[in-house]
């Protein structure tokens, strides 16, 4: 089963490393992966997917909790979230074939984001299902690269698994408020 968790990390080198290995000693594969930086500073939010068993998964998050960077962490597969994935695709484009390219790219509300004698690169931002769709209608046009940034997932409403408040203190859990 997929298992999506989102974590609070310190903004610091290595911690990638450190949560990348826990999944390797596990024998876990992450199939995605997205980091970037988050609405408090110093603070970087990943998004990890993954395959596995609740049981298993969830002594997984325990142990993340345990590196030192990771401020929190929480499986968010069960509650009510948006998922989203960025993707560049870079299809090969006649001028007999560019039209209905472009057509397809509008019926799934992509964009061209580049456009080349040979070639369309369209970005197209979705779930996982609408971002393949899109791919398996543009292989018959001759998909020459693809980049795809893995999902980004976020709670929907106003409330939040994650809440943190910065805090100058000794303690890391101090230091988010999360005691």
């Amino acid at each position: 089963m997929k298992h999506t968790l989102v974590a609070l990390v310190e903004d610091k080198p290595g911690v990638l490393t450190r949560m990348a290995s826990l999944f390797r000693r596990r024998g876990f594969n992450i199939e995605s992966i997205a980091v970037g930086h988050s609405e408090l500073p110093n603070l970087s939010r990943m998004t990890i997917v993954v395959n596995g068993t609740a049981s298993i998964l969830e002594q997984v998050r325990k142990q993340l909790g345990k590196v030192v960077n990771v401020v929190k962490v929480a499986d968010v597969t069960d509650d009510n979230i948006t998922v989203r994935e960025l993707a560049l695709i870079k299809v090969k484009a006649t001028s007999s074939t560019r039209s209905e390219i472009i057509e397809i790219a509008d019926i799934f509300r992509a964009n061209i984001v580049d456009v080349a004698s040979d070639s369309l690169t369209i970005e197209i931002t979705g779930d996982e299902d609408k971002v393949d769709s899109l791919l398996n209608l543009l292989r018959s046009f001759g998909v020459k690269e693809v980049a795809r940034t893995g999902c980004i997932a976020m709670l929907r409403g106003s409330t939040s698994q994650l809440p943190v408040e910065q805090k100058p203190s000794k303690t890391r859990k101090e230091r988010y408020n999360l005691l």
